[in-house]
């Protein structure tokens, strides 16, 4: 299978075009959860699906604003499938991985439903940038950690960056 990746790389950019913050965060989700995917040794369809996921799972974000005046994750998980859909079928990708990453992006903020790998990896990879842009105690690090985090690399990044134990 051909990698889209890259081009949903650069048509994400121009989406989010004088945004640098927002296209920073992306970047780093997905810099993340490509990296998580590769250390866990999953196969490529699975990364592709968990690289496409991060590049788009605050897609919504913007019509969020727009829309109801608010970023709030709720919003972000209504909004963003739609337009992560258009894109991704636009961009050609297969069927089986569009209906995943708009699952994904319709979900990533609600931590009760993680059902797959590609899911993990997405919410660990999330939290590794979310930690450091909200300014997070080390207390509610540790405890996100302790509930959340599966993922023997995502564990180390998260150990590691914040020197736990």
């Amino acid at each position: 299978m051909e990698n889209k990746v890259p081009m949903l790389t650069t048509a994400m950019i121009t989406l989010y075009r004088n945004d640098p913050v927002r296209i920073h965060h992306f970047m780093k989700v997905y810099s993340f959860a490509k990296s998580i995917a590769e250390n866990e040794q999953l196969g490529v369809n699975m990364r592709q699906c968990i690289e496409a996921a991060a590049l788009v799972h605050d897609i919504g974000i913007h019509a969020a604003e727009k829309k109801y005046k608010s970023a709030a994750g709720s919003y972000q998980e209504k909004e963003g499938p739609p337009i992560a859909r258009a894109m991704l079928m636009t961009i050609g990708f297969p069927p089986r991985i569009i209906e995943r990453v708009c699952f994904l992006v319709g979900h990533h903020h609600t931590l009760t439903e993680i059902d797959g790998i590609d899911y993990q990896i997405l919410i660990e990879a999330d939290f590794l940038v979310n930690a450091l842009e909200e300014h997070m105690s080390m207390k509610a690090i540790k405890n996100f950690r302790d509930t959340y985090f599966k993922t023997e690399t995502g564990i180390n990044y998260l150990n590691e960056m914040y020197n736990l134990d």
